[in-house]
């Protein structure tokens, strides 16, 4: 039996999510996508970046959009930034921004672990990638999901 989005984040906790995109967006032209699914299939980062491609998280303007691919069965997750974002973030940023994320998995606190490493990746943007006037939001808030 196929498995569903609301079964590792409820309604109201995917609602959360996209506000919590919305609010880190607010002061950036980048882009945060969050992707859920049961199981990575073999590499974790292989399957992180063909599902940045398939979303085509690649086709911003600045290439400033940033993925956070959980696989929750599996207890994997990966951030993936684009070439604009990792050509200007420090190496161990991405690194900082896992440990956040996973640690409020591990402790059971999905909703805010995944909006607290969403608000920590909005700030980094927000000194790279300034909002500008006519900034459009590009890609959509909502937490996607695939089995």
């Amino acid at each position: 039996m196929p498995g569903k989005l609301s079964d590792f984040i409820p309604i109201d906790g995917q609602k959360r999510i996209a506000q919590a995109i919305t609010e880190a967006e607010r002061r950036t032209s980048g882009e945060i996508c969050v992707h859920v699914t049961p199981h990575t299939h073999g590499n974790t980062l292989r399957r992180a970046t063909k599902t940045f491609n398939r979303l085509g998280l690649y086709r911003t303007v600045g290439r400033n959009a940033v993925l956070i691919f959980i696989a929750y069965k599996d207890r994997r997750v990966a951030i993936l930034g684009d070439t604009g974002i990792n050509a200007q973030v420090a190496d161990n940023f991405w690194d900082e921004a896992t440990a956040l994320l996973t640690g409020g998995l591990a402790q059971g606190n999905v909703v805010e672990g995944i909006c607290k490493t969403i608000a920590l990746i909005g700030e980094q943007l927000s000194d790279i990638f300034p909002a500008r006037r006519d900034d459009v939001n590009e890609l959509s808030n909502e937490v996607t999901y695939e089995d």
